[in-house]
């Protein structure tokens, strides 16, 4: 790859504090103000801020900003697996900078309403299906605008693409899946409050969901066995 380990694991960690500092910031606004922005309006903050963040480090560190992502993009041969753990390090990290952020800025009220939960009148079980098939679904996407040259779509519309799926996923399956779809995105505000009580859901799901969309897509798009290129572990 063209950058060393540790400078794509610095982008990656300030990438997902990118992310997560606007999203959580839409929850901010949305807890603290009666006239402050509705549940359109938190899920369009995520899925910009994943945009903006693809765009502003993604050709140095592949713009992964999820567990999820890194381990589907490895199960498809598109990522280094041994970059794996590294890399969920600095996504939690990151994450938890934002995290600390709202807790200077904010109220503990915002710090504990950036938990995932499952909707009202929603099992824990069907929580976990609903972001394992979104996460899913969510890799497929990115694997095909971000690492398939054969794609119309491929390279510079893979920023606003995959924004747009968060976009979308958050606001249509959000209220009844918890919308995180991202293991460090429910993880980092545990790690702050300690209230672990639905956090599980939030990392089997998404994971379970990635390695399976990943399988999914490798045997379906990809041309025979995958094979791990520069450009590919790149996200270019």
């Amino acid at each position: 790859m063209d950058h060393p380990l540790p400078v794509r694991l610095a982008a990656e960690a300030v990438g997902t504090f990118l992310f997560f500092f606007i999203g959580f910031n839409g929850i901010a606004e949305f807890t603290n103000s009666v006239e402050g922005i509705s549940p359109l309006g938190i899920a369009f903050g995520f899925g910009l801020g994943l945009a903006l963040a693809i765009t502003a480090f993604g050709h140095i560190s592949g713009g992964h900003f999820n567990p999820a992502v890194s381990a589907g993009l490895a199960v498809a041969g598109r990522f280094p697996g041994r970059d794996v753990i590294p890399y969920w390090i600095a996504q939690l990290v990151g994450g938890f900078v934002a995290v600390l952020a709202m807790a200077i800025v904010f109220s503990s009220n915002v710090t504990n309403a950036l938990d995932t939960n499952p909707g009202p009148g929603i099992s824990d079980w069907a929580a976990l299906v609903l972001e394992l098939v979104a996460t899913g679904l969510f890799v497929m996407v990115i694997l095909t605008v971000a690492t398939d040259d054969r794609a119309p779509w491929y390279g510079v519309m893979a920023p606003l693409m995959i924004g747009f799926f968060i976009f979308i996923a958050v606001y249509t399956v959000g209220g009844s899946s918890g919308g995180s779809f991202n293991p460090a995105r429910s993880v980092d505000p545990v790690l702050y409050n300690q209230d672990w009580g639905n956090v599980w859901i939030y990392i089997v799901g998404p994971l379970a969901g990635a390695v399976l969309g990943a399988a999914i897509w490798a045997a379906l798009v990809a041309r025979g066995p995958a094979e791990v290129t520069e450009e590919a572990a790149a996200g270019e």
